[in-house]
């Protein structure tokens, strides 16, 4: 059977720039560069993105190219006779399982809140404890959750089961066109509002006190961290839409279009926050409270706060959308490679499994909200601890020393595969840097993840 690829090129870098741009973007970035000195921590951020996330991304999008296949199969056809590379695909689809786990219900969150904003539950003026009680509200209803969590994760698989090209390709440019005019257009609006020069200073001016206060290691560690979890790389996320993609441009032109285009996301979403928040005397903070909390007391306080609301949530809807998607579509990839199964058939095999996988997240917040697992987290946290502090760290790790040591796929290899195509092309030269200072750096992030 031959394997479908991408209609177009803006297809390929809008559907992968989709898995990258989630709800981190939003949720953590801001108040993370906030947080480390503004304009400097977003220099770190720029400057890590390239020297780190960018080589990274090349090589899971090389694994795939290379290959024509999903994660397993990947290593399988790449590796040497007899070595276990093939192992970690593996793992690769254990954590695309468990950030889906809970990526599904706090997709789930968005969409209730567009409904929520365009119905006019958040009426103008509203107390700032009744806005703090819809949410509370929402988290003890295992039914409501549990709804909204079934509904997203509906959508996906039927999206992903119309096949690459007229499933995932088409829904992808639409919502991305969408969104980015979206971000735009609430960009432009809180940069309008009274007292939003504030929050951009404070945003985007390098603070050089704050860098002070909180220490220049924690601020290069932060943004290290930063740069490198926003693409998604270490559970196969991106290698699926390397399979799928010709040989007419290189990986790391690809790759910077990608990380630009994630990036832009990030940056604009914080001159949707900081500006809002600071025009109506609200802290910023990070994590659901400030997406599900603060900005909604913003919303309910301002000129148009419905129609504002409304618009921001179908942008958040859609950023943890193209997420859900893009992952979706890998596990459906799996299935049909590993066991030669009908795409529909997997699709309602992985359709059940999600949904009964991502009970645990939905009741992690009521029925069984003194569950307590990894370090005391609740059932979210400790999946997302899963997720990000090993599985995407160390899944880097392995991508990497399998494409630059000669006990995997080997340099040569994975540079001819990478430069392959017209575009940007990484020189021999990056050979030392590759091999001896990019794991070092991997490791620092792998060490910190477990601290």
């Amino acid at each position: 059977m031959k394997r479908e690829g991408f209609k177009s090129r803006l297809g390929f870098i809008l559907v992968s720039a989709g898995c990258a741009i989630g709800i981190g973007n939003v949720w953590r970035f801001p108040y993370v560069v906030g947080q480390n000195g503004g304009g400097l921590f977003v220099l770190l951020y720029l400057l890590f993105l390239f020297i780190m996330g960018v080589p990274v991304l090349t090589m899971e999008l090389a694994v795939g190219r290379g290959s024509r296949k999903s994660a397993v199969l990947a290593y399988k056809t790449l590796e040497k006779q007899g070595s276990k590379w093939h192992i970690h695909g593996w793992f690769c689809m254990l954590g695309c399982y468990i950030l889906m786990m809970y990526y599904t219900t706090v997709s789930g969150w968005m969409l209730s809140y567009f409904f929520k904003f365009a119905a006019g539950v958040f009426p103008a003026g509203m107390s700032a404890d009744a806005v703090g009680g819809v949410f509370s509200n929402l988290l003890v209803s295992p039914m409501e959750m549990a709804g909204w969590m079934a509904v997203t994760v509906i959508l996906g698989f039927v999206v992903c089961s119309q096949g690459l090209q007229n499933g995932i390709e088409k829904i992808s440019k639409i919502m991305m066109m969408v969104l980015l005019v979206l971000i735009l257009v609430l960009a432009v609006h809180s940069g309008m509002l009274p007292g939003a020069k504030e929050g951009i200073s404070f945003y985007l001016i390098p603070s050089l006190d704050k860098v002070r206060e909180v220490g220049f290691g924690k601020v290069i560690t932060a943004a290290m961290n930063q740069s490198f979890f926003t693409l998604s790389l270490g559970i196969a996320a991106m290698e699926i839409f390397g399979s799928y993609m010709g040989k007419e441009h290189s990986l790391p032109g690809e790759a910077v279009r990608i990380s630009l285009l994630d990036t832009f996301v990030a940056i604009m979403a914080g001159l949707i926050i900081f500006p809002a928040c600071f025009s109506f005397g609200v802290q910023p903070d990070a994590g659901p409270s400030l997406i599900f909390v603060t900005l909604p007391n913003v919303f309910v306080n301002m000129a148009g706060g419905r129609i504002w609301g409304t618009l921001f949530f179908l942008f958040m809807t859609f950023a943890s959308f193209s997420t859900v998607m893009a992952v979706f579509e890998n596990i459906i990839s799996f299935w049909v490679d590993m066991f030669g199964m009908e795409r529909k058939k997997a699709v309602l095999i992985n359709g059940a499994i999600i949904l009964i996988a991502s009970l645990p997240c939905v009741f992690g917040y009521n029925i069984w909200s003194d569950l307590h697992l990894i370090g005391g987290r609740d059932v979210l946290d400790s999946e997302d601890f899963i997720v990000s502090n090993l599985l995407l760290p160390i899944g880097s790790l392995i991508y990497l020393l399998f494409c630059v040591t000669k006990y995997g796929w080997g340099f040569d290899n994975y540079m001819k595969e990478c430069n392959d195509g017209e575009g940007l092309k990484f020189g021999k030269f990056l050979k030392p840097y590759f091999q001896f200072i990019l794991p070092v750096l991997i490791l620092i992030l792998v060490i910190q993840g477990l601290m």
